[in-house]
């Protein structure tokens, strides 16, 4: 039986030894995580740090970009890179749990129109309309929508890029969920959180590496997001409301 190959895309700046080893208990966890009869995981980290350079993480090609870090920029070079059918867009503080890949990947068999998914942080304060709900929660059953999408760990088709095209590489870090998201919903794509699959986001550890350009790469994103869909949305409504009042309805 041929392993079903998934791409893992990690994105890591190993500043410190600790960092470091944090993204090597990533991939250490990635690997217990699943029968690699049944699923091979190939895995692309990109290094921040070009310090460490050529260290190559266990188990992984490990690269390191020439181009200053931008969270969407480095995902987009790691989807350039990889080819299989199923790839995972990663932080690199995550610890991964038995059966998470597989999981996800039979709710997306199951239900062909689910094409980007999340799996289940144990330690995130998720609304206890999400806790108590269904195994497959799709977004639009509920409005805490931060809790269904969440960027720090996200499973998709690769076929979905041919539809949204490559990530807007204007969000460096914050926000790039959320424009992904509003980005989906554009297109009607499904989104859905698989609590059967479980990764545990170790909360913080990311932001904790950018700390020269915290402000920049957070709260600063804000403004970007608000101009591309906030103010673009008010105007579609505005338009759709002029168009219901304008143009006679013929049923």
């Amino acid at each position: 039986m041929t392993a079903l190959k998934v791409d893992i895309i990690i994105l890591s700046y190993a500043k410190t030894a600790q960092l470091q080893q944090i993204t090597i208990e990533a991939i250490e966890s990635l690997f217990l995580s699943e029968n690699p009869l049944e699923i091979g995981f190939e895995v692309l980290v990109l290094e921040s740090n070009r310090d460490l350079a050529p260290y190559q993480y266990p188990n992984t090609k490990t690269i390191y970009p020439e181009d200053e870090f931008g969270f969407n920029k480095y995902l987009n070079i790691g989807i350039a890179q990889t080819f299989n059918t199923y790839v995972c867009l990663c932080n690199n503080d995550l610890i991964f749990h038995e059966h998470w890949a597989s999981e996800l990947i039979k709710t997306m068999t199951e239900n062909p129109a689910i094409q980007s998914a999340n799996p289940y942080c144990p330690r995130f304060g998720y609304h206890e309309s999400i806790q108590n709900g269904p195994d497959v929660l799709l977004r639009h059953q509920t409005m805490h929508l931060n809790g269904v999408l969440t960027g720090w760990c996200i499973f998709v088709k690769r076929s979905i890029f041919e539809t949204i095209g490559l990530l807007d590489e204007q969000f460096g870090f914050w926000y790039a969920d959320n424009d992904y998201d509003f980005t989906l919903r554009r297109y009607k794509l499904s989104h859905a959180l698989v609590k059967r699959s479980r990764v545990t986001h170790l909360l913080s550890q990311s932001h904790d590496t950018l700390m020269d350009k915290k402000e920049e790469m957070t709260t600063g994103q804000r403004e970007k997001f608000e101009r591309k869909w906030l103010r673009r949305s008010f105007l579609q409504r505005l338009m759709t409301w002029l168009n219901d009042r304008l143009i006679p309805y013929k049923g």
